[in-house]
C-alpha cells in the first residue's frame, strides 16, 4: 500500500460490503454497490490496475431462521439469494471482477487458514462467558437470537449490536434482560467456553491506524470513541450450526483465567469473521480466473508477497455506515495480526430514504430493484442520481419527484442536450470527424480541467464531485455552441464552423470518457456514435485529450425525459401498494416493526440517564424556561453530526441589503477562503460591530440566493435575539468546530 496519489504502481481492490442472502434488493441497498462501482471504474479510467470484487454474506442466525421458516436448508435458501444478487447487479451495470459467497470452498479454506493464524501466532484465547439459552425450549440461542436492553445506554438492542441506540457492538452475555427472539420466551444465561480474539492488544495499532485512514470522515472519526472508551476482546464462535466450522485444535488460555476447551465441534465462527475474508478470497478466484499476469491476489493483499510491494495493494472498501466498527476494528486487527496489507481507505455511505421517511420492507414501502426496471427506465439514471446527490457519507433521500427534477434538468437539460445537439449539427453538416485538425486552446484547456477535477475526486473519495466535474463540462459545452453559433457560420466562415464543431465533438468525447463511470452504458453508446474504436470502458483518462478520429453516425437523444404523470402514478402505486400492506390496528407511522424503518442512531453521550435531573434541581429554572421550546425526542447519529462542516469565521464586513428589512451581507473569512453569507442580523446587531467577530458557520450548507444574494453558507446564532455563536478563545478563522 502507498498514499501516493492515484494512479499508483500498486494493484488495487475496491471491494463492497456484502449484501446479506436474506431478501430482495432496493434501491437503497444500491447506493453502495453503484458507489463502489463507480469508484473501481474511475480508478480504471486513470490508468490503476483495479479489481472489483464482493460475494454474498451467507451465514448468520437470520438465514437460518428464515430458511427454517420456508422449509428449506440455510445454504439452499441462501443460494437462492446469492443467484439473484448476481443477476440484478449487472442489471444496474455493477459489474464486479468477481463475485462469489461466504460459504464457497475458497472462503471456507481462506477462512479457517486465517484463524489458524490467529491462533498460532497467539492472538486468540478460550474462556468461559455467559450465553443465552432457553430454558423452556431447552436451546442455547447466538446474540442474533436474543433482544433486551443496552447495558451502555438502555436502549432495546439486539444481541450482537445496539442496533436502536449507541451503535456499540455487543458480546454475547452483554445484553440485559434477554429474550428468545424465535420463542419470545425469557432467557437465562449460562456458562459456555467460546474462543477470543484479543482486539485490545492492538488498541495503540488501531489509533495510529486511524491516522493513516483515507476515505470518509465518518469512517475515520466514528471508530476513535470506540478506541477510547476501550476495546473489548471479540467472541469469534457461536453455538450454531450454519457456518463455517471453528477450525479442529484448542486454543490458548486466556490471559484472564480461560476456562476448559471447547469442542469445536460445537461451534462455528461468527457471521463477521468470514463475512469481510470473502474480500480476499473473491479477489483470489479472480487471479485463478485471469492469472496471476492481469491480477496478482497475493501481491494485493499479503504484505512481504512482492519485493516491489512489500506492504500490499491499495485496499478501498465501500460500505454502508452501519459497519464502519467492523471495517475499521476488528477487520484492520485481523489483517494486522496474519500480515496481510491494511486498507487504505474506507469509504461509508449514509443511508437512503423514500420521501423523507425511512425504507420499510414489512410495510411494502420500498422501490425495488427490479421495479425499478420494471417501470421501463434505464439504469444510468438512477446511477446518476444515487452517485451525485449529496456527499457519499451523507444521507440521500430518493423520491420520484427529485429523480425526475435531477434526470430532467441535468441529464437530460445539460449532458444529453450538448451530446445530442452537437454530434447531430456535426454528423448532418460533415462527413466524418476529424473536422479540423486540432482542438482549439480554450476548449483543450477545458477539457484537461475537468480531468484534473476527475482525479481530484478520486483522490478525495468523492463520487458526487467525479460526476459534477463531467456535467460542468456538458454546462461549458452548451454555453460554447451557443455563443459561437455555428449554424450561423457554415456559410459566412466555414472554417471557424468546422473549428466549434470539432470543438464540440472533442467535448462530446471527452464526456464520454469522463462520465463512463456514472453512466457506462449511456457512453459506450456515445463512443460508438463517435465512431471511436474498442470500447469506452477500456480507455484512460488521456483518451479525453485526444482529438475525434471516428466517423460520424447519426446520433439519438442520450436520456429520457420524465413527464409529471409518469410521477404522480408512480407514487399512486408506491401509496397504494403500503396501504395494502399496513396492518390495519396499525397507524402508517408507527416504529418498530421493522430494523430498516428506523435509521441507527449514535447517543453523544452513552449512559448518561435524563431522568437524573431531579423535581429539585429543575425548580429554580422552571419559570425561565416557560417560554423555551422542548427539547425534541428526535435524536440524529453521530454520523449525521459529523456531516455538518462548522467551522470557525471571522467577519469581515457587514453592510444592508437593499430591500430587505433583516437581512446583512457578511463577508466571512473561514481560513482558507473567504465567502458572503446572507445572515438575519439587520436590528438585532449593530452593523459597525460586526466586523472582527468570531462566529460559527455551517461551512457545507446548500448555497441559496436571498434579495439577488448567493449566500455560501449559515452563521449559527441562538434565539429570537440572534446570539451569535462564538469561541471562548481567539480560534483562527477555519479551525473546524468538533
Amino acid at each position: 500500500m502507498s498514499h501516493d496519489d492515484f494512479p499508483t504502481d500498486h494493484p488495487a481492490v475496491v471491494t463492497c460490503g456484502l449484501p446479506y442472502a436474506n431478501g430482495d434488493l432496493h434501491i437503497g441497498h444500491l447506493r453502495t454497490y453503484v458507489g463502489g462501482d463507480v469508484y473501481a471504474r474511475a480508478l480504471e479510467r486513470l490508468g490503476q490496475q483495479t479489481a472489483f470484487v464482493s460475494g454474498s454474506d451467507m451465514h448468520g442466525t437470520p438465514v437460518a431462521v428464515n430458511a427454517e421458516q420456508a422449509g428449506v436448508s440455510p445454504e439452499a435458501f441462501a443460494l437462492d439469494w446469492h443467484e439473484q444478487y448476481a443477476e440484478t447487479f449487472p442489471k444496474f451495470n455493477v459489474e464486479f471482477d468477481n463475485y462469489g459467497h461466504t460459504h464457497d470452498e475458497t472462503n471456507t479454506a481462506v477462512t479457517q487458514q486465517l484463524v489458524r493464524d490467529l491462533d498460532e501466532a497467539g492472538h486468540l484465547y478460550e474462556k468461559e462467558i455467559m450465553v443465552a439459552y432457553d430454558p423452556i425450549d431447552d436451546q442455547y440461542l447466538p446474540d442474533r437470537y436474543v433482544e433486551g436492553t443496552c447495558p451502555y445506554c438502555g436502549a432495546h438492542a439486539r444481541g450482537d449490536e445496539c442496533d436502536e441506540g449507541c451503535q456499540r457492538h455487543l458480546e454475547p452475555g452483554e445484553i440485559d434482560d434477554p429474550v428468545s427472539t424465535i420463542s419470545g420466551n425469557p432467557a437465562e444465561y449460562r456458562e459456555r467456553t467460546h474462543t477470543f480474539f484479543a482486539v485490545s492488544a492492538f488498541a495503540d495499532y488501531l489509533a495510529d491506524f486511524l491516522d493513516r485512514l483515507e476515505g470518509t470522515a465518518n469512517a475515520q472519526n466514528q471508530p476513535r470513541e470506540w478506541i477510547e472508551q476501550g476495546l473489548q476482546d471479540w467472541c469469534i464462535t457461536r453455538d450454531m450450526e450454519w457456518g463455517i466450522d471453528l477450525p479442529g485444535g484448542e486454543a490458548t488460555e486466556s490471559p484472564r483465567g480461560g476456562g476448559e476447551a471447547a469442542d469445536s465441534q460445537d461451534l462455528v465462527l461468527y457471521v463477521w469473521v468470514d463475512a469481510p475474508i470473502e474480500y480476499i478470497s473473491s479477489t483470489k478466484q479472480y487471479t485463478e480466473r485471469v492469472g496471476p499476469d492481469a491480477f496478482d491476489w497475493e501481491t494485493a493483499w499479503l504484505e512481504g508477497a512482492s519485493d516491489d510491494h512489500p506492504d500490499g495493494g491499495e485496499i478501498v472498501h465501500v460500505i454502508g455506515r452501519d459497519i464502519i466498527q467492523h471495517h475499521t476494528i476488528f477487520w484492520p486487527a485481523m489483517l494486522a495480526a496474519t500480515d496481510h496489507a491494511e486498507p487504505r481507505a474506507v469509504m461509508a455511505s449514509g443511508f437512503v430514504t423514500l420521501g423523507g421517511k425511512g425504507f420499510s420492507t414489512s410495510r411494502d414501502r420500498a422501490v425495488w430493484a427490479d421495479e425499478y426496471l420494471d417501470e421501463g427506465f434505464h439504469p444510468d439514471p438512477l446511477r446518476y442520481y444515487l452517485a451525485t446527490n449529496g456527499g457519499f457519507q451523507q444521507d440521500v433521500d430518493f423520491s420520484w419527484e427529485k429523480f425526475r427534477d435531477r434526470v430532467n434538468t441535468e441529464l437530460v437539460g445539460t449532458v444529453g442536450n450538448f451530446l445530442y445537439r452537437s454530434l447531430l449539427f456535426a454528423h448532418r453538416n460533415y462527413e466524418s470527424s476529424p473536422i479540423a485538425e486540432t482542438t482549439s486552446g480554450t476548449v483543450a484547456d477545458r477539457i484537461d480541467e475537468a480531468i484534473a477535477d476527475v482525479e481530484a475526486a478520486v483522490n478525495d473519495y468523492s463520487v458526487r464531485a467525479l460526476g459534477d466535474a463531467v456535467t460542468r463540462l456538458a454546462r461549458f459545452g452548451n454555453e460554447y455552441i451557443q455563443r459561437n453559433e455555428p449554424w450561423s457560420l457554415v456559410d459566412d466562415d466555414p472554417e471557424a464552423a468546422r473549428q466549434v464543431v470539432h470543438d464540440c465533438v472533442a467535448l462530446a468525447k471527452a464526456i464520454a470518457v469522463l462520465f463512463e463511470p456514472i453512466a457506462p452504458e449511456k457512453c459506450e453508446r456515445v463512443w460508438n456514435q463517435l465512431g471511436e474504436d474498442g470500447s469506452v470502458h477500456d480507455v484512460t483518462v488521456e483518451a479525453a485529450r485526444e482529438p475525434p478520429t471516428g466517423a460520424l453516425t447519426e446520433p439519438t437523444e442520450l436520456f429520457e425525459k420524465i413527464d409529471d404523470d409518469r410521477v404522480e402514478a408512480l407514487n399512486e402505486k408506491l401509496e397504494s401498494r403500503v396501504a395494502a400492506a399496513e396492518p390495519d390496528d396499525e397507524p402508517a407511522d408507527a416504529a418498530g416493526d421493522d430494523p430498516a424503518d428506523d435509521e441507527p442512531t449514535d447517543d453523544d453521550a452513552a449512559g448518561d440517564d435524563p431522568a437524573a435531573d431531579t423535581d429539585e434541581s429543575m425548580s429554580d429554572t422552571d419559570e425561565s424556561m416557560s417560554d423555551i421550546d422542548p427539547i425534541t425526542d428526535d435524536r440524529i447519529s453521530f454520523d449525521d453530526f459529523q456531516a455538518l462542516d462548522l467551522r470557525v469565521g471571522r467577519i469581515e464586513t457587514a453592510a444592508p441589503i437593499d430591500g430587505a428589512d433583516d437581512l446583512l451581507r457578511l463577508r466571512v473569512d473561514l481560513g482558507v477562503e473567504t465567502r458572503t453569507i446572507v445572515a438575519g442580523l439587520k436590528g438585532l446587531h449593530a452593523v459597525d460591530d460586526l466586523p472582527d467577530t468570531r462566529v460559527v458557520v455551517v461551512a457545507n450548507m446548500e448555497k441559496a440566493e436571498l434579495f439577488g444574494v448567493e449566500s455560501n453558507g449559515m452563521v449559527l446564532a441562538a434565539g429570537e435575539e440572534a446570539d451569535l455563536l462564538t469561541t471562548h478563545e481567539d480560534a483562527p478563522p477555519g479551525t473546524k468546530v468538533l
